[in-house]
């Protein structure tokens, strides 16, 4: 079961976060994966016990050696790498600090100064958390929900008395019941993290057995009667005292602005903004995430009823066991323990005898034929091991059932009837547009000066027109006294369509601009005229028009 953190950003205020500073506050992480993640934590254990200090490395070192364990045995240069180190990943950062020293070389050490981040002391805040209990049964705080009811009740009716609520008692009632709530969602769901951990595990003994049943009917029935019984309760003060939340905020902030006047008065002063985080209660997102826990304002359902589910699924987990501890009394136990031993003699075996006891456990005898001739010609001898032989590809069916029967119905053949029609469809319609394409050149011979051709008119020209030069020959015009010119002339360059009938011939006529104008662009010919035409095969055997 997820339950949300109260005043956590929301999905889109993180996704808003740029991809920079996300990667940045990742980066402040890595020292918890590094090789040298225990001096790592030591290190940072040396910052987070003390307050708004900044520490030389002489400093850290001697705090390192005091303290003991892995990082005692660091000298001052791998310490100066591994603060550097943090420093980069954004968990330290330097401080400026004025140095007494008495040598250069203590000056060296002393005039690099650290301080703890507030990104690096969240982190590894947690990461203490998570180690010290990680692996514990956090016990849920269940007399805080009723605290949190009585804090409600009591804030409704003097919110919605005549004259309001105090400003101040208002502010002390809603820090303390954001806090209560929050202690008690953060036990829930811790509690059934660990539960969900036990849960998994399909080797629990008797005794284990028995415990975790105890723990299931007993404790975790308690939990989940008393939140549904005053889940409702909540639900109805809240929707009770709904309307007044925006006055009631409006009034809070009136009374104590806290750090967000400071942060007004960095606009003001044209300075860059603090980020302020404010109070849980302060803001009317954690109130929208405190009905969200106890009602379905979403149409996803509460956190209650996740609670609900959560608690069936953990009953048939506990089923689930109860049958494989019935099965194992009649003979049908679970085989783990007897596979761990079996692989811890593997282990310990040499290779020669590790394979008797694959031969052994698993009947891995020799090789047996199974009538499906190898894919090589040559004889395969009978004392070939299958280790090193030939590969022969086993049918799926022979294979897990040994038949080769086939089984089931045959699958319907597919109608892809639609799949073709679509497919005629657009074949047919480019099929018309490069007929208008040819149309439309043929309607423009002669007068290509005067017109814009379409995009489809132009492709089929140069088409056409690749198709020509690559069919031309070149030659050497003869002058009048029977010399070879410098120049060449284009023997049959034409091409043509028989599908669309046209037909394009090119000359080379030195001197001449041929220019056609298009939705793409302006093509301009040097040397060359075009005459395009109907073929042979079109109806009325129309002419060709020259155009230059």
């Amino acid at each position: 079961m997820e339950v949300p953190a109260l005043g956590a950003p929301s999905a889109a205020a993180l996704q808003d976060t740029g991809d920079d500073e996300t990667r940045g506050r990742l980066d402040a992480y890595k020292y918890l994966g590094a090789p040298e993640r225990l001096e790592h934590l030591a290190i940072m254990r040396v910052f987070c016990g003390t307050l708004l200090a900044d520490l030389a490395v002489p400093d850290v070192v001697a705090k390192l050696r005091q303290s003991g364990g892995p990082a005692a045995r660091l000298d001052a240069d791998t310490l100066t790498v591994r603060l550097e180190q943090l420093v980069q990943w954004g968990n330290l950062l330097r401080s400026s600090h004025t140095v007494n020293a008495s040598s250069i070389s203590e000056y060296q050490r002393s005039r690099s100064r650290y301080q703890l981040s507030k990104l690096g002391e969240r982190i590894q805040r947690d990461a203490d958390g998570v180690l010290a209990e990680a692996d514990a049964a956090r016990e849920v705080s269940n007399e805080l929900l009723t605290l949190v009811e009585r804090g409600l009740r009591e804030l409704a009716d003097l919110v919605t008395a005549p004259g309001g609520v105090e400003p101040q008692d208002g502010l002390e009632r809603t820090s303390t019941l954001f806090v209560q709530f929050t202690e008690f969602a953060d036990s829930i769901r811790d509690f059934y993290a660990y539960l969900g951990q036990v849960l998994s595990r399909y080797d629990l003994d008797s005794a284990e057995y028995q415990g975790f049943k105890e723990l299931l009917l007993d404790y975790v029935e308690a939990i989940t009667e008393d939140v549904a019984f005053r889940a409702p309760r909540i639900s109805a003060t809240l929707d009770a005292l709904w309307p007044h939340i925006p006055a009631l905020l409006d009034r809070l902030d009136s009374h104590a602005q806290g750090l967000t006047g400071l942060s007004a008065q960095t606009q003001e002063a044209s300075r860059p903004e603090v980020r302020i985080q404010r109070s849980r209660g302060r803001e009317f997102a954690d109130w929208e995430g405190l009905r969200g826990w106890f009602s379905d304002t979403d149409g996803q359902g509460s956190q209650v009823d996740q609670l609900r589910d959560a608690t069936l699924r953990a009953l048939q987990s506990l089923l689930a066991n109860a049958k494989r501890m019935l099965r194992s009394a009649t003979g049908e136990m679970s085989r783990r323990k007897d596979l761990l031993r079996l692989a811890r003699w593997f282990d310990e075996a040499a290779p020669r005898d590790a394979h008797d006891i694959a031969v052994a456990a698993f009947g891995l005898y020799g090789a047996r034929h199974l009538g499906i001739p190898p894919a090589t010609d040559e004889v395969v001898p009978a004392y070939t091991s299958w280790w090193t032989g030939p590969v022969v590809d086993v049918p799926v069916a022979l294979r897990e059932r040994g038949s080769r029967a086939q089984r089931g119905r045959a699958s319907a053949v597919e109608d892809h009837s639609a799949q073709k029609q679509r497919l005629r469809e657009a074949a047919g319609q480019r099929a018309a547009a490069r007929a208008a394409a040819a149309d439309e050149l043929r309607s423009a011979s002669g007068r290509f000066a005067e017109v814009r051709l379409t995009s489809a008119a132009l492709g089929l020209l140069l088409e056409l027109l690749a198709t020509a030069l690559g069919n031309a020959q070149l030659s050497r015009p003869v002058n009048t006294d029977g010399e070879r010119t410098a120049g060449f002339d284009l023997d049959s360059a034409s091409s043509e369509d028989a599908e669309l009938r046209i037909r394009l011939s090119v000359r080379r006529t030195a001197g001449t601009r041929t220019v056609l104008y298009s939705a793409d662009g302006d093509l301009l010919l040097d040397d060359l005229e075009l005459d395009i035409g109907r073929t042979s095969a079109a109806v009325g055997g129309e002419a060709e028009a020259s155009v230059s």
